[in-house]
């Protein structure tokens, strides 16, 4: 049941001392791609699936209010009988492959709750233990400031820093108990005796005699000298005058019933080779993100890490905004400024391992002490071999502490809407995903093998994250398809609202580096997108920033490669390279939007085609950041072709914010034809048909819907707007007829009790939506009127958010979405 040791009380002792390595410059995302490509191609459950249905069926098949769920609810209980609750586990229920697990299910339940209740004796409950941001680290308490440290190994500690002149002779710590290292310094004269914005470290000796310098682990803020090359970090008192402290002026947008998710890295989203800043992020690109009718900002890189090159995966100090795009009061303001915009905003948060960097980071603190008193576990176990980092020991009592209250720091201090939980495989697994090949048998995913301890952790932080805030958004980076990992806590699931659907861009690199676009399976594109999960949510993507890191391609380089600096100019007749490449990034993207799960991802730039890989400053290029940016001047010039992609992902974006067809479970394949290369589909009242052949036109093609009347384009990916050749007829009204006997789908069209007949070129994708009779003359009207208000609504804001720097790019959605006057009458 993988690992067995449980605490029954706070750590007593507690941090080894391992002296240690280098910065690890190993790109985690590079190597990431190693694992994944050892897995293969995904699949999420090859047996015992259970595909996309209803979720409304859920809610009949479970009945709230049994001992379990009572249990999990309430702090202060504890699961007395294990064999007599497993039966309760409302998961096993949902999916009966599961029921010969139940006792590790019931395992992992008892777990969970005894923990839970441990906490609520010691620490006051679950919210109460994860403020330990309130004791530890720099606090301010009575007139001074008192400063915490766990290090149990420590034989002596000293605090040392710009007040003191680094000497800590008279400023040594004491020691208490449970390895805890405190010091007070009371205020001299009415000021701190710390100066907001210093450097400091704490400062202990080995027990071999050694004194270190480290920065600490709690600390809030840290910064490095720009000017010597590999300097190392200092931790920095932050605790800024009233006067300086950012005030959030506006409250968190709702959350979206389906999240369109743009995916950041505010580092370089700049157009200059350099390091973007918070503040130009905020006043720059997410206009730029709204106006594209994204309803979800997703950062990464937030956390302090000391090499850039590792995208942020390498975190050194948790606490911490990295200190290279501004200070923690410009963070602030970015958060502020995408929720006066109506944007969410979720973190990339990395509690999946720490960079092996001991004089920056977390490492820094492990003398080689036993794994109860450290915050990694001991030898192979507490080391990733492709990642060059440091794993997390989820037992220990401060390990809980320091991450869980991590995630509460983050949530309250800065107001994030949620996280994006990275290389959760690795943790889910002693053996971390590494040379495993899931094929979905269930006894991959509850065996010894599983790390339960790391199991029980996401449970709490889940449950402490929806305490917080009930309506966060929590995404799971998980490649293994583990079961019960996106249902709640409450029924025995491990509580993330959304899997990645990692499964989907896997698929997408195989077709487009490996077949021929005659050997493309429409049933098979149709499979992997639906193989979902029953009752599990998914955000899909067709790429992320795993596609665009050097050593790999995006979708538009994998099309059309060269031709992307020599034929993007409308000035010259496009390519049939191009004229390819721009009519499958269109549809990839769509189908992939459109089935593949109930919320969208798509990484800065991608949404244009941004036709060069990221190349983080290295040793390998010289340190340059020339490809560590965005080419903004890309999709804002009017003569090339990538404004046409920019302006179908807007459209798409707009058509969901219409139609709400991402949240509908409604979802019905009726037509996979390998022959005419189309598939058709319905979700919610929608019709998409996508013509995947490379040459035929498909005129009076028979398409199956559902419900009876006039359809008409509601978004056509060939119109002339988004580089098409605008082959398709706006104006046309499209009548159903009746098909087979009612009720009877063996009789149906395609099992579809109604059809209409559609012209369909080759490699377009058109939507249609079913025109009530009141709407006849407005509906489609609508849509444009909705991508003016936006507009206005936009701009409106823009201008009316305090000290906000004004945008020298025009917004893009000031111009009509005019691939969507296809519904105008």
């Amino acid at each position: 049941m993988g690992s067995l040791g449980f605490l029954h009380s706070p750590a007593l002792g507690s941090i080894p001392l391992h002296s240690s390595s280098k910065p690890s410059r190993k790109n985690q995302h590079i190597v990431k791609q190693l694992v994944r490509a050892a897995n293969g191609s995904q699949k999420l459950l090859e047996r015992q699936t259970f595909l996309f249905a209803s979720r409304i069926a859920i809610h009949r098949r479970v009945q709230h209010g049994s001992t379990i769920s009572a249990l999990v609810t309430d702090d202060s209980s504890t699961m007395t009988s294990t064999e007599e609750d497993t039966d309760k586990i409302y998961i096993l229920g949902i999916d009966p492959g599961l029921e010969s697990f139940s006792d590790h299910f019931g395992y992992r339940m008892k777990r969970y709750v005894d923990q839970k209740a441990l906490l609520e004796k010691h620490e006051g409950g679950l919210e109460e233990f994860s403020r330990g941001y309130l004791k530890f680290g720099f606090n301010r308490e009575e007139d001074g400031i008192v400063y915490r440290e766990w290090a149990p190994a420590a034989q002596e500690a000293q605090l040392v820093g710009d007040f003191n002149g680094w000497n800590g002779a008279n400023h040594k710590m004491e020691k208490n108990q449970f390895g805890v290292w405190s010091i007070r310094l009371p205020d001299s004269g009415g000021n701190p005796a710390i100066p907001h914005n210093s450097r400091v470290k704490f400062r202990f000796q080995h027990g071999n005699g050694v004194w270190v310098d480290r920065i600490p682990a709690w600390i809030k803020h840290a910064t490095v000298d720009p000017t010597r090359f590999g300097a190392p970090y200092d931790g920095v008192y932050w605790d800024p005058p009233p006067s300086e402290r950012y005030q959030f002026m506006h409250p968190r947008p709702p959350k979206p019933k389906a999240p369109r998710i743009y995916e950041a890295h505010v580092g370089m989203s700049s157009s200059e080779p350099r390091i973007n800043s918070y503040r130009e992020f905020a006043d720059e690109i997410l206009p730029r993100i709204r106006a594209n009718n994204y309803n979800t900002v997703q950062l990464m890189a937030v956390m302090e890490h000391s090499y850039y090159a590792s995208f942020g995966y390498h975190v050194t100090n948790f606490f911490a905004v990295s200190s290279r795009s501004g200070t923690p009061e410009d963070l602030k303001y970015l958060i502020d400024k995408a929720h006066s915009l109506g944007l969410r905003v979720l973190m990339d948060i990395i509690h999946s391992h720490t960079s092996n960097n001991a004089t920056d980071g977390l490492n820094g603190f492990d003398v080689g002490q036993s794994s109860q008193e450290s915050y990694f576990h001991n030898g192979d176990r507490g080391y990733h071999k492709l990642w060059d980092s440091r794993l997390f020991n989820y037992a220990n009592w401060e390990v809980l502490r320091f991450l869980l209250s991590n995630l509460q720091w983050w949530l309250e201090e800065f107001r994030f809407d949620g996280f994006r939980f990275d290389g959760v495989t690795s943790m889910l697994y002693h053996h971390h995903g590494i040379d495993m090949a899931f094929t979905g048998n269930y006894n991959e995913y509850f065996s010894e093998a599983t790390d339960v301890d790391a199991v029980v952790y996401l449970m709490l932080a889940n449950t402490l994250i929806h305490n917080i805030l009930p309506d966060a958004t929590v995404i799971a980076e998980d490649v293994s398809g583990m079961p019960g990992l996106g249902r709640p806590v409450s029924e025995g699931g491990i509580g993330f609202d959304y899997r990645l659907a990692m499964a989907i861009p896997d698929k997408w690199i195989d077709y487009l580096k490996n077949k021929s676009d005659e050997d493309w399976s429409m049933k098979e594109i149709s499979q992997s997108l639906t193989n979902r999960r029953y009752t599990e949510m998914c955000i899909a993507y067709a790429e992320s920033h795993d596609q665009a890191i050097v050593g790999d391609k995006t979708i538009a380089f994998l099309l059309m490669d060269k031709e992307m600096y020599s034929g993007m100019s409308c000035l010259t007749e496009a390519s049939p390279t191009v004229e390819r490449g721009l009519a499958l990034h269109k549809m990839v993207h769509f189908i992939t939007m459109a089935l593949g799960g109930e919320g969208y991802l798509n990484f800065m730039g991608n949404e244009y085609g941004h036709p060069e890989w990221i190349d983080f400053p290295r040793e390998g290029n010289e340190w340059s950041y020339e490809k560590c940016r965005r080419q903004w001047n890309l999709v804002d010039t009017e003569h090339l072709r990538y404004r046409f992609l920019n302006a179908f992902d807007r459209a798409m974006n707009l058509l969901d914010d219409k139609f709400s067809f991402l949240e509908s479970t409604k979802q019905i394949v009726s037509s996979t034809d390998e022959e005419d290369k189309v598939i058709v589909f319905e979700r919610g009242d929608l019709v998409f048909v996508f013509n995947f052949h490379p040459e035929n036109t498909y005129d009076g093609y028979k398409v199956g819907c559902d419900l009876p009347g006039k359809y008409r384009v509601a978004l056509d990916s060939d119109a002339r707007e988004f580089g098409g050749h605008g082959r398709v007829g706006h104006l046309v009204d499209h009548f159903t007829s009746p098909e087979g006997i009612p009720g009877v789908p063996d009789t149906n069209f395609n099992n579809r009790p109604n059809s209409f007949k559609v012209l369909s070129p080759p490699r377009t994708c058109v939507v249609y939506y079913r025109v009530e009779e009141s709407e006849e003359e407005s509906n489609a009207a609508n849509l444009v009127d909705l991508t003016e208000k936006s507009a206005a609504e936009v701009v409106a804001k823009q201008e009316s958010f305090e000290a906000a720097a004004p945008v020298e790019d025009e917004n893009p959605i000031t111009s009509k979405v005019k691939g969507l006057e296809a519904a105008e009458t």
